[in-house]
């Protein structure tokens, strides 16, 4: 009789229990649910800086409220729209040239309008070049995103740092960016040796730069001795689960249209129209045999990145194709976060280009 009492009441206890739980998990935030082909329904909820940032990234997103909604890819008139953003990103430039020091000469190489960047305070390393090329959609942001991208590095690294003025939409469309990457490599090949070349990029320049080293080797040319591809991947932008969660954490970019919605203007101005967007240039990460004739490379991104689900996935197949390949992701922050000089993160993530360049070139 005493056990059979004992029996009813643990099962007395493991209800009451199990009815707190459960009278606690609705009186908790609402929880995802899951529909049966794997989507998920999340719940609104308040997402705050991360603790593991800096103080002054977590300053950054707080300025953000107070700051107008950025203008440039927005605008249908693609002259306005360049004008809007070089004026918009003219504060960071300024802060950038002055923190890194530098000499700028404009120059053709190749055929293909470049500025060549020295360091204005320090010998330049005769022994490497690198290329950047600038990010900006395929088709703004041929000022501002190429000195973000390349003064810190050649003031750091002592590098020469030739930037590359690439065809753009709406005036170009694919494959004319990569062919003028091309011409100029081509013509730096002819005072340097290909392991001595590093080609580098943010954003489409990022994406510019996988797509060079799958153009490179399939058109006779010997392939680069490293490459950075920052803020992007080896495949297409929206794709992977960071475009829908960067789309309503981050919002510098929309999420993927939902079923049924209309498709969204493509942020490339049309240079990818006609392209096949899963190509061996495109999308190199789709081809195990285009990543194996990569080299060593660079991947950069945020937790709050559009781009980071690219990175993380080309990060994984380049290691797959036995190409060493290193992924830096920056707690908290969003696309392209090396653009901003005054956050740490950023000038952490400068040192480990420099570092990785002076590693794998010479």
């Amino acid at each position: 009789m005493t056990r059979t009492i004992r029996r009813l009441a643990g099962a007395t206890f493991a209800l009451a229990a199990a009815a707190a739980l459960e009278a606690n998990a609705q009186e908790g935030p609402p929880k995802p649910t899951f529909q049966a082909d794997g989507t998920v329904n999340v719940p609104a909820f308040d997402l705050p800086p991360s603790s593991l940032m800096s103080k002054e990234s977590a300053d950054m997103l707080r300025m953000r409220a107070r700051m107008p909604a950025p203008r440039g890819l927005q605008e249908p008139d693609v002259a306005k729209a360049r004008q809007q953003l070089e004026q918009s990103m003219a504060p960071v430039v300024g802060m950038m040239r002055q923190r890194y020091p530098v000499n700028i000469v404009d120059q053709k190489i190749g055929g293909v309008p470049t500025r060549v960047i020295t360091p204005a305070d320090k010998p330049v390393d005769k022994e490497r070049v690198l290329i950047n090329l600038h990010g900006g959609a395929f088709s703004v942001c041929a000022d501002a995103c190429a000195m973000l991208e390349s003064l810190p590095i050649a003031s750091l690294g002592g590098f020469k740092v030739v930037t590359v003025n690439y065809r753009m939409a709406p005036e170009a469309q694919h494959p004319a960016a990569v062919e003028d990457v091309a011409a100029v490599y081509r013509e730096l090949l002819k005072d340097y040796k290909p392991k001595q070349i590093g080609v580098y990029g943010c954003s489409a320049g990022g994406a510019l730069t996988a797509q060079a080293a799958s153009w490179l080797p399939a058109h006779g040319l010997p392939q680069a001795g490293a490459i950075g591809v920052f803020g992007a991947g080896g495949v297409r932008f929206q794709t992977g689960d960071s475009a829908y969660l960067a789309g309503y954490i981050d919002g510098s970019f929309p999420p993927p249209p939902r079923p049924g919605d209309p498709p969204a203007p493509a942020m490339d101005r049309g240079y990818f129209a006609k392209a096949d967007k899963s190509d061996a240039v495109v999308s190199p990460a789709l081809h195990a045999e285009v990543l194996a004739k990569f080299p060593p490379t660079l991947l950069i991104t945020g937790t709050r990145a559009m781009d980071m689900s690219p990175a993380i996935y080309t990060n994984a197949q380049l290691l797959k194709a036995g190409v060493p390949s290193t992924l830096l992701v920056g707690e908290g922050l969003g696309h392209c976060y090396i653009y901003f000089p005054q956050v740490p993160e950023s000038q952490d993530a400068y040192e480990v280009i420099v570092r990785f360049f002076k590693t794998n070139l010479g």
